[in-house]
Order: C-alpha cells, then structure tokens, then sequence
C-alpha cells in the first residue's frame, strides 16, 4: 500500500501524486519480464519495422526555454506525430501485432517456417486473404491495425466506444477496416471485441492484455520499443527522468523496459500520467495490485480512457515506475496550447490531446515544492517526454487551439 504525496487543488494545475511503493530502482530485470520483452524481440521487431517503406526515426525536439521556465536542465520532446503517415506511435505496435500474427498463421497451414518477407510481399495472399483481424480502440491503435490489415492483405474490423469521435472512426474507414460502435466505455469495446472474435473466427490485435490473451499484447509492444529506443539513442545524455502518459500501460512499459535493460539500476525515474477520471496505474499503486476504475472515463484524452491495466504492463511497471500521477483535462490543453505557440527558441509542436499527458504531469508537480523533492525533480534534472500523437482528429485539434469546445 502507498499514500499519494500530495495534492495542489483549486487550480486549472489540479493533480494528484502517488508514489509506488513497489518501485525500486534497484529491482532486477527478471526471466519473467524478459519473456515479454527482451533485446532479441526488441531487434526483430527493429528489422522488420525500419524495412518498412516509409520508415524514418521521428524527431526529438530540444525545448530549452520551456526547460528554464520549468527550472530544470533540459527537455526534450519525441514528436511521433508523422509516425508512418498515421499520426501516431501506435503505427509502430498494431500493424507490427498484425504482421506477426498473420506470419505465425501462414506457418500454421502450411506447416512449415515463413520468413517475414514472404508476408510482406503477398506471397501468401490467398491465405491471408481468408483472415480477419479485430480491436477495441480509442482511435490510433484501431488506425495502426487497420493500416497493417490492408498493408499485409488480411481483412479487419474495428470496435470503438460511445466517445470516439465520427473524425477518429472515418480515419480508420480511410484503410478498408470495418467500424463498430458499442455502448459502454473503452473496456466495454474490448470485451466486445473478443466475444465477436471468439464467436466469429477472428484474430484480436490488442494493444491490452488480460488473462488468456498474452502473445498479440506482447508483440504490439515489442513494436514500441522501437520509439524508446530511437530516443534513447539521440540524448547525448541519459536522461534523469521520463515522464509518460500511460493508459492500459503497454507504451509505458515498452519505454521502461528499453531503460530498465538499457541502464539498469541507473535507469531514470519513471512517471506515469493519466486523465484524473480514469487513473487506473494511480489507483493500482495505491492499492499495491491492479484496480479496475468504472463509469464513462470521460476525458478529452481519448486515447487514455482506459479504466483497467495490462497485465504484462503491470509485470514490467509494478517495480520498475516509480509513481504515477493524475491530470485534469485543463492541464492537457494548456500544453497543446504552449507546444502550438511556443516560447521563443523552441520548436512549434503539433500535439494531439493524449500526446501531452507526460508533459502536464512535469509541469504540474514542478509548481509544488513537496512534488517535485519527492521525484526528485531540480535544477540538475534532464526530463524526457513522449508526444505519442498529433492532431489525430484535426477538427478536435482546432477547437482546442482556438479555445472553441470540441
């Protein structure tokens, strides 16, 4: 069990601190953790993606007067907002998770290996062709499975929840996919999406994880670490800490393994960051196990909505992260508004709304004194941030910007 550390109320900076009470930088990175992800799957996923045609590492940006406003060393900003076309890192995850699956299935029937490149040539398309994949998303998975579905030459059905915006759901039909909407919240979706799969025959590409559904998770993963790396590799510095916004979990831990087998007991610390109405990873370090978080989860953070964590997540941040924090919806839009208009010397940014959670959470705990000591957070501190999305749906996007509703 933890206690949170503090809480700033009464302000568009409102936020809630947790420290996990389990994590430990010292922890050692186990068996277990690296069946999940491990440098050998890191590097098979690394080939296969950068072989991909339009492959190029996404920039990181130096923002070195928000840095000084903020008091700190240095900040820096990974923009996966042109991440293959489709706005977002999860371009990395599901359609690597599709490939993957449909490689395994071709095998499966002809009972024999397949290299990778036979999948991604169409060499097996009359095989393929007879495949169907599925997912719940919020909006950027859903658009990475579809890409991957259409790309790879497998049929794909997509499941959305009640507040998916009609912009995110014509972004997936763009690729050929299928759209469901159901009632109910985002896990509401997910639980939809494996009953149909079940009764239908179809494969779900998931981007969470639960009991009985463990190989497909892993996979999208393993396609993340391609981003932790890839900015890992540009600091000229390690950084002290890592700020993320986290959801079901399965980026943030992608980001933590890279570090935790990167740098070991010198990894930086580790932050997570979610919408204050759907802070599962808060409640979950709290509680000492995973929580499960009800109701609409609504947020402007679409991407983030999630009420429960993964469980190979939960395997790799429970005692590798070392707090977790929870946002208001004032504090997101702040930050896509400063990234739009930045100060002067920075790099205009365009931010999607689950890109800057990470980000918020920074600024908000360096505001309180007590927040700041108990991360660890001064002068001295090089703080790295991950924008995972763009303006996913342009419209939204505008609206923010303007200071319109969305």
């Amino acid at each position: 069990m933890t206690q949170d550390i503090t809480r700033a109320e009464g302000s568009a900076d409102d936020f809630t601190l947790t420290i996990n009470a389990a994590g430990d930088r010292a922890a050692p990175w186990t068996a277990r953790q690296n069946a999940i992800l491990s440098d050998a799957v890191y590097t098979a996923a690394r080939d296969t993606i950068s072989a991909w045609p339009g492959y190029a590492p996404t920039p990181l940006h130096a923002l070195p007067a928000r840095a000084a406003t903020l008091g700190i060393a240095a900040l820096h900003y990974k923009d996966e907002g042109g991440r293959f076309g489709l706005g977002s890192f999860k371009a990395l995850g599901g359609a690597y998770a599709v490939v993957r699956l449909l490689q395994k299935q071709v095998e499966a029937r002809l009972g024999h290996p397949v290299p990778m490149a036979e999948i991604i040539s169409g060499a097996h398309a009359e095989i393929t062709a007879g495949i169907t994949v599925c997912c719940a998303t919020d909006g950027n998975h859903g658009r990475s499975v579809a890409w991957g579905a259409q790309s790879f030459g497998c049929n794909c059905v997509i499941f959305i929840h009640a507040t998916v915006s009609e912009g995110r759901k014509s972004a997936i039909e763009a690729y050929g996919a299928g759209v469901r909407r159901t009632d109910g919240n985002y896990d509401d979706s997910v639980r939809a999406a494996q009953e149909t799969a079940d009764r239908d025959g179809w494969f779900v590409v998931s981007d969470t994880s639960y009991p009985g559904y463990m190989e497909v998770p892993k996979d999208v993963m393993q396609g993340y670490e391609i981003m932790a790396a890839e900015a890992f590799d540009a600091l000229e510095q390690p950084p002290s800490h890592v700020f993320l916004q986290t959801g079901v979990g399965g980026m943030a831990a992608a980001v933590t393994a890279q570090a935790k087998r990167r740098w070991g007991a010198d990894r930086p610390a580790i932050v997570l960051a979610d919408p204050d109405l759907s802070a599962c990873w808060l409640e979950s370090f709290r509680a000492g196990r995973p929580s499960v978080i009800d109701g609409d989860l609504d947020t402007i953070m679409a991407g983030l909505a999630c009420g429960e964590v993964s469980s190979l997540a939960w395997e790799i941040l429970e005692p590798h992260a070392d707090a977790a924090l929870a946002l208001p919806d004032t504090s997101a839009i702040r930050e896509m508004r400063m990234l739009a208009a930045p100060l002067s010397g920075d790099p205009a940014i365009v931010a999607g709304e689950s890109a800057v959670a990470g980000l918020a959470g920074l600024a908000n705990v360096l505001k309180v004194p007590g927040a700041s000591a108990a991360l660890g957070l001064g002068p001295a501190s090089r703080v790295l941030v991950f924008g995972t999305e763009g303006a996913t749906d342009p419209e939204v996007y505008r609206a923010i910007i303007e200071g319109r509703e969305p």
